[in-house]
């Protein structure tokens, strides 16, 4: 995580969120939010301290007393207001969204829009947490389950949704009962905040939703609380490893979705044109920072004779600042995110790669301090180079190839990681072989990021995922909730006894 650095005195301040509040940190230590694309400081965000991170915990747990009580078609009405609220403002949210992240306008709506869908869904919470019940499982006897709310939660959110993922976490925690303590990206905190504004203004109690900001202090005071029942977490492995670990061994039930390097086949018999716009799109949009971004396309057969023409599709891409209309590909987050993407580039020449396409040192007119690195191709990569072995989290497509489809498949499921993965093709056979033989969470049929909508789950696996349960759908209901079982058996003044019974069972 970054430390602190100096900060423009004269910069608005970021608040924390502490029971209903919204408070001036106390804090010594701050840190620059910065625009992307021209440097320009738009924010001071502090670093909390312990007494005010101890304060927000201790004020979700006090509402929580009430809130847990609170009938489920009251929560899911906030929910229903809160989802109008946020496509009131989507227009606000989107230019708050990329002035501090750099995505272009469009694609920092879509940030919010898959936010908004888990929003949506958490408004129906009242079909989605029943219990079940059996009738005379024995003479007289019921058995029935009831999902319970766990306590207080949190969420530890990264920089690359800064409205998407605080929004898959808190509303369907929320929503179940719990009270919550978000912990958003010290990087582009604003548009979360102001989400935060709108669900107080939707009807959330205070003390319900709290936030706090910082490093990695924060992220270990909130996995080390004794008082935080569950946290859910979205970032990359090296923290989420550490997060998961940390609250686990302190009992905490705990789910990351973590880094990934996701795949794509491409069949000889696939759409090459609307393959080729996909791939582009995929591997560029959000200048590569997305934890589902097509990182790696494995070529099959005669598809490996198309790199000219998707060289020339990524050269059709616009490089510019996110509020430039036509604008493709914006700004990385930083300055050390730019320069951590140009030596991996570096690596990959180095390692053996071919640079079909080098995007480094773009030039972006009125945009001279931004952070840029264009569309850029390699071919002939391999495990073992860095440009395949580590996730680039930047607009680097990787291209590698194969003589069939089962080399492509077994290529793939020899990769760690199992955020996403895709196939192209135009059969139904070839589609099905992909969809039951790949071992990989996330599959998509000529879909380039198969990220579910939110009545199913997120389900990346193996070395993306830590925790059994995914951050939104069915699962995150079972996530937040805890079962309990509960055996009836009612008597009255009719009901014949039959004596002791120094068995187990139900009779």
């Amino acid at each position: 995580m970054n430390a602190p650095a100096p900060v423009a005195a004269l910069a608005p301040t970021v608040k924390l969120l502490i029971g209903g509040q919204f408070v001036d940190s106390q804090s010594t230590q701050w840190r620059n939010v910065v625009n992307p694309a021209t440097q320009e400081v738009l924010a001071r965000v502090p670093f909390a301290t312990p007494e005010e991170i101890n304060a927000a915990v201790a004020s979700a747990k006090e509402a929580f007393k009430t809130w847990k009580k609170t009938p489920i078609g009251t929560r899911a009405r906030i929910f229903l207001k809160l989802q109008q609220l946020i496509r009131e403002h989507m227009g606000e949210l989107a230019a708050l969204l990329t002035a501090e992240q750099g995505k272009t306008l469009p694609d920092a709506e879509g940030d919010v829009f898959r936010g908004l869908e888990v929003v949506e869904h958490a408004a129906g919470i009242g079909n989605l947490q029943l219990g079940e019940l059996a009738n005379n499982v024995a003479g007289g006897v019921d058995t029935y389950t009831v999902l319970q709310p766990l306590g207080v939660c949190a969420g530890i959110t990264p920089f690359n949704f800064p409205a998407m993922i605080p929004l898959w976490m808190f509303p369907m925690a929320i929503a179940t009962g719990n009270t919550f303590v978000l912990k958003p990206s010290e990087q582009d905190p604003m548009v979360t905040m102001r989400l935060c504004e709108l669900a107080l203004q939707a009807g959330i109690p205070p003390g319900v939703l709290n936030v706090v900001h910082g490093g990695e202090d924060a992220v270990n005071a909130i996995c080390d609380h004794p008082d935080i029942k569950a946290i859910s977490f979205v970032g990359s492995t090296k923290v989420g490893t550490h997060v998961y670990n940390r609250a686990s061994l302190n009992g905490k039930r705990v789910q990351c979705m973590m880094g990934a390097k996701n795949h794509a086949i491409v069949a000889p018999d696939a759409n090459k044109e609307q393959t080729l716009n996909a791939l582009a799109g995929a591997a560029f949009g959000a200048a590569g920072q997305r934890c589902m971004a097509l990182s790696v396309v494995v070529l099959v057969g005669e598809s490996q004779k198309w790199i000219p023409e998707l060289v020339a599709k990524a050269k059709t891409l616009m490089v510019s600042g996110g509020t430039e209309k036509g604008t493709d590909v914006g700004p990385l987050i930083s300055c050390a995110a730019r320069d951590r993407v140009s030596s991996l580039i570096e690596r990959g020449i180095a390692d053996g790669a071919t640079l079909e396409l080098d995007g480094r040192n773009p030039s972006v007119p009125g945009y001279e301090k931004g952070n840029f690195v264009g569309p850029t191709i390699f071919s002939g990569v391999k495990p073992g180079m860095a440009i395949y072995d580590q996730e680039i989290f930047g607009p680097v497509l990787c291209l590698a190839a194969a003589d069939t489809l089962d080399e492509a498949i077994a290529f793939i499921n020899a990769n760690p990681n199992g955020n996403g993965t895709a196939i192209f093709t135009q059969s139904g056979a070839a589609a099905r072989k992909f969809q039951e033989e790949i071992d990989v969470g996330q599959v998509g049929i000529n879909v380039p990021i198969p990220v579910p909508v939110p009545i199913f789950s997120f389900t990346g696996s193996r070395a993306s995922k830590l925790g059994d349960l995914g951050p939104y759908g069915k699962q995150v209901v079972m996530f937040y909730t805890q079962t309990k079982t509960v055996t009836a058996r009612w008597f009255d003044d009719s009901t014949v006894s039959q004596g002791v019974n120094t068995t187990i069972s139900l009779k």
